[in-house]
């Protein structure tokens, strides 16, 4: 298109030095057996680690004098879907962060995570309600609260918090419930609320990139080493004509949610576009890695010893979070004038 501003998809130097550091600090604090375990004793997020995230600035990268952006959180959360790392950025970074900027407390927004109209009432700045299945609530100290008719309301006390059961237990789930809790008003736009789903959705699509990557990989690895009829496992052309299809998937997912993600930092007209593209194609390339890597694995791929497991479901929860793929290929629809 004449005078469009072309998209730079590739990483910059300091796009990846962040991923280094962020990768040498999980692969030593938080390794894949740790967050193992961690789940299995369903013991929740590791504190001690989100120190350390924000010792190294995490929660900082959105501040003006950190002089980062939404393609930086990206690579965050690319990382953290690699590692399964259970921690609260997306919550406090991503979602809460979205509307409050940086901010020293952990936060989040409290809409399901499947999404949902807003069912909390406001009377007088005073906020009723319950809502259910809010992601990274157990760990918020304060709550960004939409109310019916789209307004948003900072609440940081008068709220209870009551764990769910989870499909991924490495991000657990919990029902708030507002009973006339104090509520200081943000917002009474409703895009503002949009704009945070929207952010968190393009967000969310790295980090699925970042679980299909390690699906692949470690996929690769196994089939390298196990052997059958004394040969490699990798070297029958039934399944590498099967990682082959899964490669490009990624290699697609990649373009997809990097475009995403610089289409939120620049603030480019088609975000919205872009970050349909990205939700709707990473959630379903992610599941299907997660499943190969189960798959292939065979035997041990099925055990609860192995993390496969976990990548499964967490690729599962994420498919269905901030709007399942067909939601994203719906809203994709009516925004490029091709409604089904």
């Amino acid at each position: 298109m004449e005078g469009a501003v072309p998209v730079n998809l590739l990483y910059t130097e300091v796009e990846e030095e962040l991923r280094a550091s962020l990768r040498d600090l999980l692969t030593d604090r938080s390794p894949i057996d740790a967050v193992l375990a961690r789940a299995t004793a369903q013991q929740g997020y590791d504190p001690s680690l989100w120190r350390e995230l924000t010792q190294l600035g995490v929660p900082e990268l959105l501040a003006p004098e950190a002089g980062g952006s939404w393609r930086e959180v990206a690579v965050v959360m690319e990382e953290l879907g690699r590692s399964l790392a259970p921690t609260p950025v997306l919550g406090s970074v991503v979602l809460a962060g979205s509307v409050l900027g940086p901010a020293e407390r952990t936060a989040t927004l409290a809409v399901p995570f499947s999404l949902g109209a807003p069912t909390v009432r406001a009377e007088g700045g005073a906020l009723t309600g319950t809502v259910t299945s809010v992601a990274d609530a157990l760990t918020a100290d304060q709550l960004v609260v939409p109310v019916e008719g789209g307004a948003l309301y900072l609440v940081e006390s008068g709220f209870t918090v009551t764990p769910r059961t989870s499909l991924d237990l490495t991000r657990p789930l919990a029902d708030v419930v507002l009973a006339q809790a104090p509520g200081q008003l943000l917002t009474e736009d409703p895009a503002v609320l949009a704009q945070a789903l929207l952010t968190g959705a393009g967000m969310l699509a790295s980090e699925q990139l970042g679980l299909a990557e390690r699906c692949l990989a470690m996929t690769v690895e196994y089939l390298r080493e196990r052997r059958q009829f004394n040969r490699p496992l990798g070297s029958f052309q039934a399944l590498k004509h099967r990682l082959a299809d899964l490669w490009l998937e990624v290699v697609g997912a990649r373009a997809a949610a990097r475009a995403a993600a610089d289409a939120l930092a620049t603030g480019a007209p088609d975000a919205a576009v872009t970050v349909a593209v990205a939700a709707s194609h990473c959630g379903t390339v992610a599941v299907r890695a997660a499943e190969e890597c189960v798959q292939l694995h065979g035997g041990i791929g099925m055990t609860w010893e192995h993390p496969a497991h976990l990548y499964l479901k967490r690729a599962k929860a994420d498919q269905l979070a901030l709007g399942t793929p067909g939601r994203h290929r719906t809203a994709l629809a009516e925004l490029v004038n091709l409604p089904a």
